[in-house]
């Protein structure tokens, strides 16, 4: 009988592409698409699975968001799915990023991918504020809504190869999270607050990436424990919702004296939280399949353009008071199909096609022709390497 065939992790796909000359390189959907006309890999649908359902609870939570106050399934559906929104999203990002030394080519990819779209869609995001009537503001050091997320991701992946050479990554990491909350300095400002804090699930999602967790990833034992650990969190969240304040789930302002333990124990909350999301994530990943499934692993692979987007489309829907009129049973329920029909749309290829200038930039106008800087390098003696 043949043996079962064994999932094929990020590294792996790698090192088997670079043995046969030819293959395409993986797109990550979690973050910024690939330069267009480069080399890609084949897709790995079980993470554009995830990505779809990641991307699937953020609109769906930013949908209710302004109105969930007033309903209790509403809150407790927030509290219960806050690990398998944004920390899915970071620790996904960490699964595809490199460790390596930053060389000019993956420097300008950070620019082109990641800082471009930022600067844009913040000012798209200004633009369309000014339009419903408020006053035209242009966020550049603290961007709005869910841009930190860019803004930090950036971050991350400078910082990654630097926290990799660390003799105890995770605990340093951890430490400084858990500690951050007593430094007021670290908040809102260049996402400063929420880059250190979600660092050590990025770098959880790295060591993922590598191979780590194979066993409870792939195993039967743990599925009924990942089981086991959702129903537990609706569980939980259903009875203690109310409970949980939103400055422990924020991870983006100081501590205040709001837990059981006070002020001098707020940093034992954190780890916490921390790690009930770390295990929640490696949970759901247990629990969504590997094989490509019809339509969702497809739309999976529009996760970062439905991030980039949907605060465009559900903010002009919020401030003209459209979305608070739901407050009967069946509108909530229609106002959730919504949010993941709305996913749907902005992740289909279509979509995609249509906004890729500004989800994916043209850089050439900002960045020096490819060789400038090795041209320059050779004629200074500094043995920089090729991009």
């Amino acid at each position: 009988m043949a043996a079962p065939r064994r999932h094929l992790w990020p590294q792996e796909t790698a090192t088997m592409k670079s043995a046969a000359p030819g293959r395409a390189e993986p797109t990550n959907a979690a973050t910024p698409p690939p330069a267009p006309g480069a080399a890609t890999k084949p897709r790995d649908p079980w993470f554009d699975n995830t990505r779809f359902v990641a991307a699937t609870l953020i609109v769906v939570l930013h949908t209710i968001g302004s109105i969930m106050s007033r309903h209790e399934a509403l809150h407790a559906f927030n509290v219960a799915a806050w690990a398998f929104r944004v920390p899915a999203f970071v620790m996904l990002a960490g699964v595809f990023s490199s460790a390596s030394p930053l060389d000019p080519r993956r420097l300008r990819d950070l620019l082109r991918t990641i800082a471009l779209p930022a600067l844009t869609f913040s000012l798209l995001f200004s633009l369309e504020s000014y339009a419903l009537g408020g006053p035209f503001t242009l966020h550049l050091a603290q961007l709005p809504w869910t841009l930190w997320f860019l803004m930090s991701l950036f971050c991350w992946r400078l910082l990654l190869p630097l926290v990799a050479q660390l003799r105890h990554p995770l605990l340093v990491t951890t430490a400084v999270a858990a500690g951050l909350g007593y430094v007021e300095e670290f908040g809102l400002l260049f996402s400063a607050s929420r880059t250190l804090v979600y660092l050590p699930l990025f770098w959880l999602g790295w060591r993922l990436g590598q191979g780590a967790g194979r066993e409870w990833l792939e195993s039967r034992w743990s599925l009924p424990v990942a089981v086991a650990g959702v129903v537990g969190a609706a569980l939980a969240a259903w009875r203690w919702h109310r409970d949980v304040p939103g400055t422990w789930l924020s991870m983006r302002h100081p501590y205040e004296a709001d837990t059981p333990l006070g002020l001098e124990g707020a940093w034992l909350v954190r780890l916490a939280v921390l790690a009930v999301a770390a295990f929640l994530i490696l949970c759901l990943l247990r629990l969504i399949p590997k094989r490509r499934l019809p339509l969702i692993s497809a739309l999976g692979a529009g996760g970062f353009t439905v991030y980039l987007l949907h605060p465009l489309i559900i903010m002009p829907l919020r401030e003209k008071g459209l979305i608070a009129r739901a407050d009967t049973t069946p509108e909530l329920i229609a106002l959730l199909l919504a949010g993941v029909l709305l996913t749907a749309l902005l992740a289909s290829p279509p979509v995609r096609r249509l906004v890729r200038p500004l989800t994916s930039p043209s850089a050439r106008w900002l960045l020096a022709p490819q060789g400038a800087g090795n041209t320059a390098s050779r004629s200074g003696g500094t043995g920089a390497g090729r991009p």
